[in-house]
């Protein structure tokens, strides 16, 4: 099953890259408990680096509870949401992306995962909230951290994976450095007359990422031809992005695939996004199973931690796996 993204038109090249022209594609569906589950997302992860899954088996009631309690944060006056911010990068935010001058229209709060790691602006959050949020917060993490666990084990029986659980295991363990964020754009008074930023195109450095939002539109992903497609909503569903992490580690078989968020409408878009990573001390590298000869690797050993600094500190639209690529010798890169 597929569903046609919808072509993308635009008014300025203030906004868009000129190069990228309007293109419809399929972008799959895949049913969870399909039998032919694992073939179909590895194929997606080739292709498009991005997917929908159904059957999920998450409560509909948790998602609407947790979208009205983050509504409610969101709604609070702005003096008690700094309360919990600037970010660090845990905490509230507002317009300002990271450290390096990214700007965009939303408000967001940003959450540690991982429940034995402290986090003071993730506590600051929930200070600010009813009981009922952080429940509700904590229930979704985990949640999320089984699907992400699960989409990896397929993965890891379709390619045959050696040692097992190789790629879900660094989500598993206490150790995994995941993370919620909940971006919150806002509503118009007006309409503007062009597409304006949400969010800053951009691929995610993690694993995977698994994204749910509103019924409200603003997705959108770019192709390998450089071209721009917006992917429909469903807030009853979720959409698997690759990234970066596991794109190094099928050596460049998987592809991690930017996207952004535009904003021309006047109903607020709410996005949650758990981005599913390994240990900070984790060695990030092509795994030797698929890559049998040392020279045919595209990418060298980093730490999750080493590559987690270097995109924090660079830009939303900066290559960032340029880091990551091994150089080639100098007689062939002459060639």
């Amino acid at each position: 099953m597929v569903v046609l993204l919808q072509p993308v038109t635009f008014n300025s090249d203030v906004y868009v890259n000129p190069k990228c022209k309007p293109s419809p594609v399929p972008v799959p569906v895949i049913d969870l408990t399909d039998a032919d589950a694992k073939t179909q997302i590895v194929k997606a992860c080739e292709e498009l680096g991005f997917f929908k899954v159904v059957n999920h088996g998450v409560r509909p009631d948790l998602l609407t509870q947790l979208e009205e309690e983050a509504n409610k944060f969101f709604a609070m006056p702005q003096y008690l949401k700094e309360k919990a911010g600037p970010p660090d990068p845990f905490g509230y935010g507002s317009k300002r992306i990271g450290p390096s001058g990214d700007m965009g229209w939303l408000e967001y709060i940003l959450l540690n995962a991982n429940h034995h790691l402290s986090s003071t602006k993730t506590t600051a959050v929930f200070q600010q909230t009813h009981a009922t949020f952080r429940e509700a917060v904590e229930e979704y993490m985990d949640e999320m951290k089984r699907m992400a666990c699960k989409v990896l084990e397929m993965v890891e029986e379709e390619l045959s994976i050696e040692p097992k659980e190789k790629l879900s295991k660094l989500v598993k363990v206490e150790e995994s450095d995941s993370c919620l964020r909940v971006n919150h754009y806002p509503e118009k008074e007006e309409t503007p007359a062009k597409e304006e930023i949400g969010f800053g195109e951009h691929t995610d450095p993690q694993l995977i990422s698994v994204l749910r939002s509103n019924d409200t539109e603003g997705l959108q992903i770019c192709l390998k031809d450089g071209s721009w497609v917006a992917v429909p909503p469903d807030h009853s569903s979720f959409f698997i992005i690759v990234g970066d992490t596991l794109q190094v580690m099928t050596n460049g078989r998987f592809k991690s695939v930017k996207h952004r968020v535009l904003t021309n409408t006047k109903r607020s878009r709410l996005s949650m996004i758990y981005f599913a990573g390994p240990p900070l001390t984790e060695k990030i590298a092509p795994m030797s199973c698929l890559v049998l000869k040392q020279e045919d690797r595209l990418y060298k050993e980093l730490t999750w931690s080493q590559y987690k600094s270097h995109c924090y500190k660079s830009k939303l639209g900066d290559y960032r796996l340029g880091v990551f690529e091994e150089q080639l010798p100098f007689y062939m890169s002459n060639v």
